[in-house]
């Protein structure tokens, strides 16, 4: 056993756990899980129509960078609590720890949500890319919502199946992905860049809007405020980092460069990737309109900024970077509830705690895949015209969900203050300004995100429907309102926050008083 390894499972003793998981994961792997969930080439393109609809060009100039900025603001305060409580249960272990059973509970369900809400959206957004490639290159079965939905639901089954093989394969796989999302983004630049029929011009890019906000107040200011939806939506998953903890070497260090080194990362590739798509729309009404981009703006812009090899070539790069990303999130959320199972806030907590031969909680695979296929049947129930509408509802989810998750431990840390024992990577002093600045911005984005994005969303407006109603708010009150009455009823009296699997850690010298954690 290495010096680090030996150094690692001490540290999960202090926190009360014996290492159950494999611990083969190198600090490389550690960011390619978090940056592969990011995945710049899922995220932004597949949420792409989200932004360009709400604000339109103005939000891929302007928006990328400022959300890029507050999500540092965030990433930050959360890299210093992974450090300090380097543990697969992340959020929801650190919440539990620094303010007691009821903040763990609800952190843990939010973070849950989250997970399996970006699992649903991504591998959705995965099925669309597909089944165009698909048909692109012989294989015909129609991009209509059916044929989507299809293909969705074979991608969640291999998902879990190459999750249920071992960890070994897990992370090479987030090591190829990595890389092939860093030159997938570098063959997007250049390809649109040099291969384009037209350009738009620099005044186009940075100042042309689109207000569909329909309010009746704020105009294009506000539609662009509802338009970072895209991506906010792409900066999720990095707390992946946090959740491989049990299986890095050197984690106290390793999982906080994760989650910073994949937000640098994501937003510097990220604009470039989107700065070569706007600059290459065609035309930008067609790009809106659905009759001609069938709900998906970027592969229309593809298809018809460049011939049929590039725009063919680039759609594969996509596909494949997206089916990278929902097979990395299929794994971090299945180590989430293995280690919220472990600690029995789950019913059935011990079938999905459980591990198989390769050390692998394949109950907890199967778990997060299916809840993730029965939270996008609604975009087949909606009329086919809606079914975008329901995807931007699931974006909403796991961006509200994950968010609140990330913001409950940062505001207990912010209470905690000097009385916070860090771990080997540390914002000293700046920990406060940081911390503020993170909890509001999740605060306004948690208010911005559960408004409808299509105008007809809103009861005011004269073409209301309900199957354009954003029904992120309805899913999360419901659920959230759910485990709520849970807890007051019940799970108050015998849920303790996390459980030792180990004994009290003694100190080296003999002593038999505990190490505090």
């Amino acid at each position: 056993m290495t010096e680090t390894t030996s150094e690692d499972e001490r540290r999960l003793a202090e926190l009360g756990y014996k290492q159950d998981l494999a611990r083969s994961w190198s600090g490389f792997s550690n960011f390619a899980i978090s940056f592969t969930i990011v995945s710049i080439l899922t995220g932004g393109l597949a949420s792409y129509g989200i932004g360009l609809a709400n604000g339109g060009p103005i939000t891929m100039a302007w928006g990328w960078p400022l959300v890029s900025l507050m999500v540092l603001f965030v990433g930050l305060a959360m890299a210093e609590l992974a450090s300090a409580y380097p543990t697969s249960g992340g959020l929801y272990w650190w919440a539990a720890e620094l303010g007691g059973p009821v903040w763990g509970w609800f952190t843990g369900w939010f973070n849950l949500i989250g997970q399996i809400a970006v699992t649903a959206a991504i591998d959705y957004g995965a099925a669309i890319f597909t089944t165009v490639v698909l048909n692109v290159i012989g294989i015909d079965i129609g991009t209509d919502r059916t044929a989507i939905f299809g293909v969705f639901a074979v991608i969640l089954v291999l998902h879990a199946v190459l999750n249920a093989i071992g960890p070994h394969l897990s992370a090479v796989i987030n090591n190829i992905s990595a890389w092939w999302h860093v030159g997938g983004v570098a063959i997007f630049v250049l390809v649109l860049g040099f291969g384009a029929k037209n350009h738009q011009s620099v005044g186009f890019v940075f100042t042309e809007t689109v207000d569909n906000s329909a309010v009746g107040f704020g105009g294009v200011a506000f539609s662009f405020l509802l338009g970072l939806l895209h991506a906010q939506y792409t900066f999720t998953g990095y707390d992946a980092s946090a959740h491989m903890s049990e299986e890095t070497h050197d984690a106290a260090r390793s999982a906080a460069k994760g989650i910073i080194n994949t937000i640098l990362v994501s937003a510097v590739a990220g604009y470039l990737l989107i700065m070569a798509v706007t600059f290459a729309i065609p035309n930008l009404d067609d790009a809106l309109d659905p009759e001609k981009n069938s709900g998906y703006p970027v592969i229309y812009i593809l298809e018809n900024s460049l011939d049929s090899f590039w725009s063919g070539l680039l759609l594969i790069i996509a596909a494949v970077a997206q089916l990278f990303c929902g097979y990395a999130s299929v794994t971090s959320a299945s180590r989430m509830l293995f280690a919220f199972s472990r600690d029995g806030a789950v019913p059935g907590s011990a079938y999905w705690a459980r591990l198989s031969a390769k050390k692998v909680p394949v109950h907890a695979v199967l778990f997060i895949s299916f809840f993730a296929f029965v939270l996008l049947i609604p975009s087949m129930l909606v009329p086919a015209a809606n079914a975008p509408t329901a995807y931007a509802a699931a974006t909403s989810v796991a961006t509200i969900g994950l968010y609140i998750a990330y913001g409950i431990p940062i505001l207990l840390r912010q209470l905690h203050g000097s009385r916070f024992q860090t771990g080997p990577w540390q914002l000293g002093k700046w920990y406060r300004p940081i911390g503020i600045v993170a909890l509001a911005w999740i605060a306004v984005i948690s208010v911005l995100f559960v408004l409808p994005t299509d105008d007809r969303g809103y009861p005011w407006n004269s073409e209301f429907t309900w199957t354009t109603v954003n029904y992120a708010p309805l899913t999360l009150i419901g659920v959230v309102g759910a485990i709520a009455i849970w807890w007051f009823a019940s799970a108050r009296r015998w849920f303790t926050g996390p459980k030792r699997t180990v004994g009290e850690p003694t100190d080296p010298s003999g002593d038999e008083t505990p190490v505090r954690a």
